[in-house]
């Protein structure tokens, strides 16, 4: 089987204590069931794991539908790291994963990851026909010897935080709900690549982004954002959309950095959008459009420098 092939290749050193799952977004949900994988792990001298996935089984499942990802795999396990995780298993979801029961799983689980003990949420499942819930979990655990912790979800103004919530105000524009369910700005990464050139001309110099086209996006607009260059925070504007004054089609991520002057092609760039200014809007003329791009710095500049960052 692939999957116990991959497995062979990431045995631990020591027992574990473990949790499954894509963490897409690593949101505040994520983070507290995390802090307390890590905060047992400790107390029973276990090394803290994540097991998580290269796709998302979505993919796998419901290849029908599309399913945008809010934190590619690197961002993941960044994130997962700096929660304090202690290693990461990263195994290829496939149909023949999905298709083992939940004791086979954790019994593969225990054998090559060493597992002594799984952290989950109320709602996890695991296994063929998703048999593998929490109380055929923990009958599991009595009978192969490894404990199971429920974690209760988190709960934020009456609203569970999910991946699907988050999903969904992104879709509304609404960056600062976003910001509450996730607990920091919501990111982008990519490589500046050459656009055309039409930012140049209305003297509003843009860096186009080569985003994943599985990657999550807010929605179509003008937003307030802070980019990272070289380890500084410069304040920008970034535009979602797709350029509908120049009759553009496909949607572009372009970002104007203020105040900074060097060339950023080839370079990565991440941005982190902090509130929606307005929504994307198609002008007469591109003069109309330079005044409008004037006003959106103005009013940019305000909101980034009411929150004191950069």
């Amino acid at each position: 089987m692939q999957v116990e092939k991959e497995l062979a290749k990431l045995q631990p050193k020591q027992d574990t204590l473990l949790t499954i799952g894509v963490f897409d977004g690593v949101h505040l949900g994520h983070k507290y069931l995390l802090s307390q994988l890590t905060e047992q792990a400790r107390e029973q001298n276990l090394l803290s794991g994540v097991v998580t996935f290269n796709q998302h089984p979505h993919e796998v499942l419901s290849p029908q539908t599309r399913l945008p990802f809010l934190t590619d795999l690197t961002q993941r396990s960044n994130l997962l790291q700096n929660e304090g995780v202690e290693a990461i298993f990263t195994l290829s979801f496939t149909t023949e994963l999905a298709q083992l029961s939940a004791r086979q799983f954790v019994s593969l689980l225990k054998k090559y990851l060493r597992m002594r003990g799984l952290v989950i949420g109320p709602d996890f499942v695991l296994g063929q026909n998703r048999e593998g819930n929490t109380n055929t979990l923990g009958t599991l655990g009595q009978a192969m010897n490894f404990s199971v912790t429920v974690i209760p979800p988190v709960m934020i103004n009456g609203e569970l935080v999910s991946s699907t919530a988050i999903r969904n105000s992104l879709a509304n524009g609404d960056m600062k709900r976003v910001l509450t369910l996730v607990g920091r700005p919501f990111s982008l990464n990519g490589r500046v690549t050459s656009g055309a050139g039409r930012g140049v001309e209305l003297g509003f110099p843009t860096a186009n982004l080569d985003i994943d086209p599985g990657q999550a996006l807010p929605a179509e607009g003008v937003y307030a954002t802070w980019a990272h260059i070289d380890g500084q925070a410069y304040q920008s504007m970034t535009n979602i959309g797709p350029q509908p004054t120049f009759g553009g089609s496909q949607r572009v991520v372009e970002v104007y950095v203020l105040d900074y002057h060097s060339n950023l092609y080839g370079r990565e760039l991440k941005i982190d959008i902090m509130e929606r200014l307005r929504g994307e809007k198609q002008f007469d003329t591109a003069e109309e459009l330079k005044k409008q791009i004037t006003e959106d710095v103005k009013r940019g500049r305000a909101i980034l420098n009411s929150q004191g960052r950069g």
